[in-house]
C-alpha cells in the first residue's frame, strides 16, 4: 500500500466511540468506502457488501496467519471442515437442545431480582457462559473462568495489546485442551457430548488434529461467549425502551424470533469481520489493491437506507434475506441455528417471568468501544406481578 493514500477516517476515534452507530451511519452517506490508518478499507453500504459475500473467490476469508477452522479458510479446503461444522447445528440437533436451552434460560431469569438490576451482569453475560458449556458439555467449573477470560479478551483487544491477546489466546486453548484430554481419558465411556462427538469426526479420511479441533471449538465458543451476551443486551435495552413491543410480544409470542433479528439489525452484535483481496478490485469509487484488508462492516450495511429506509424504525414485515446480522453466502455464521435458539428462548422465558422491564431513571446504558459491539452496561428494572 503506498504510504500516500489518505486516511479518510479512524475508527477508534474518540468521536466515533462516542456513538459507534452513529459513526457508521455519517460515513455511509460521506464516504462509503473509507481507509483507515490500521491499513485496512471499511465498507459500508448494503450493496458493496453483498457483492463481497458472494464474491469469496475475490475476496477472501483467509486474513490471519493462525489457523482458523472453517471461517479462515476458503474453497476447496474450507468445504470439508464447514460440513463437519454444520452437521452440530441441523435442526434435529436444535430441537434436542431446546429443552437444556430453556432450562439455562429460565433458571437465570428466575435469579433476577425484582426492582433495579444490571442485565449484563445479571443476565446476559451468565447466559452466554453457562449456554455454551451446557452445549459443548462442560462443566459448571469453567463459568467463572471464562467469564473472567471474555472480560480480559476483550480488554486486550480493545486496547490492540498483541502480547496479552496472545497469551489470553493460549489459555483459551488451555481450557479445550483439558476437556479433549478428559474425554480422551475417560473413552469408551466418556460422556456423548459435543466435545466427544467432535474427537471422532474425520476430513479427508482422517481424524482432526488438536490443532484443527481447538481452533473449531474456540470459534464457537469465543464467538458464542460475547456475541450472544451483547445480543442479550441489545435486546433487552429495546425492550426497555419499547413497552409496546414487549406488551405485543408477551401477548403473541410467536414473532419473537423476527423481533430478535430485527432489533439485532438496527443495532448490530458483532461491529465487521474482515476479508483479504485476491486481486485489485473497485469498490464503490475506490480503487483497492491486492492484498487488502477489507472490513464488512454488519453495523452499517444492516442500516443501509437505501435498503431498510429509516434503519431506526422496527419492522416485522421486511424480506429477512435482506438481514446480514449471520452473514451471507459460504461463510454465513457457522453457529447461527444455535444463536437463533438461544436468543428465542430466552426473550420467551424473560417475558413470560415479567410484566415489566424498564429503564432505571436517571441511569444511562453505556455503549461498548470498537471493536465490540452493544453495551457494557444495561441498567433496567424488572417487575413482576406479586403472589397471590
Amino acid at each position: 500500500m503506498p504510504d500516500e493514500l489518505p486516511v479518510d477516517w479512524d475508527p477508534r476515534s474518540e468521536e466515533v466511540q462516542a456513538d459507534q452507530i452513529a459513526a457508521y451511519d455519517a460515513m455511509r452517506a460521506r464516504c462509503p468506502v473509507a481507509h483507515s490508518p490500521y491499513r485496512n478499507w471499511t465498507v459500508f453500504g448494503h450493496a458493496d457488501t453483498i457483492r463481497i459475500l458472494d464474491d469469496p473467490a475475490t475476496y477472501s476469508n483467509a486474513v490471519s496467519a493462525h489457523l482458523s477452522v472453517p471461517n479462515g479458510m476458503d474453497p476447496p479446503e474450507h468445504t470439508g471442515y464447514r460440513a463437519i461444522n454444520d452437521r452440530y447445528f441441523t435442526p434435529d440437533r436444535m430441537r434436542a437442545f431446546e429443552p437444556e436451552c430453556r432450562d439455562v434460560a429460565r433458571t437465570l431469569v428466575d435469579a433476577l431480582p425484582d426492582g433495579d438490576t444490571e442485565i449484563m451482569a445479571a443476565l446476559a453475560e451468565p447466559f452466554a457462559n453457562h449456554i455454551q458449556c451446557r452445549f459443548m458439555g462442560w462443566p459448571d467449573r469453567l463459568h467463572e473462568p471464562l467469564r473472567q477470560w471474555t472480560r480480559k479478551n476483550r480488554e486486550a483487544t480493545r486496547a490492540l495489546d498483541r502480547e496479552a491477546m496472545s497469551a489470553i489466546a493460549v489459555e483459551f486453548d488451555g481450557y479445550i485442551r483439558e476437556q479433549l484430554d478428559e474425554r480422551r481419558a475417560a473413552a469408551p465411556g466418556a460422556p456423548a457430548d459435543v466435545t466427544a462427538e467432535l474427537l471422532a469426526d474425520r476430513v479427508d479420511d482422517r481424524p482432526l488434529t488438536d490443532p484443527e479441533l481447538v481452533s473449531l471449538i474456540r470459534n464457537w465458543t469465543v464467538g458464542e461467549l460475547s456475541t450472544i451476551a451483547a445480543c442479550v443486551g441489545i435486546i433487552v435495552h429495546h425492550l426497555a425502551e419499547h413497552p409496546d413491543l414487549q406488551s405485543q410480544l408477551r401477548a403473541d409470542p410467536g414473532p419473537i424470533a423476527a423481533a430478535c433479528d430485527e432489533i439485532l439489525r438496527m443495532r448490530a452484535p458483532l461491529i465487521a469481520n474482515r476479508r483479504r483481496t485476491t486481486r485489485e478490485v473497485t469498490i464503490g469509487d475506490r480503487v483497492v489493491p491486492e492484498n487488502e484488508r477489507i472490513m464488512v462492516l454488519w453495523a452499517s450495511a444492516n442500516r443501509d437506507e437505501k435498503v431498510f429506509g429509516d434503519p431506526d424504525e422496527f419492522r416485522l414485515d421486511r424480506d429477512p434475506d435482506d438481514n446480514l446480522l449471520y452473514g451471507r453466502g459460504i461463510h454465513r455464521c457457522p453457529g447461527a441455528p444455535l444463536a437463533r435458539l438461544e436468543l428465542t428462548v430466552l426473550v420467551e422465558e424473560l417475558l413470560a417471568s415479567t410484566t415489566s422491564i424498564d429503564p432505571v431513571p436517571g441511569a444511562t446504558a453505556h455503549h461498548a468501544a470498537y471493536p465490540a459491539g452493544g453495551f457494557t452496561t444495561v441498567p433496567v428494572t424488572i417487575g413482576r406481578e406479586a403472589a397471590p
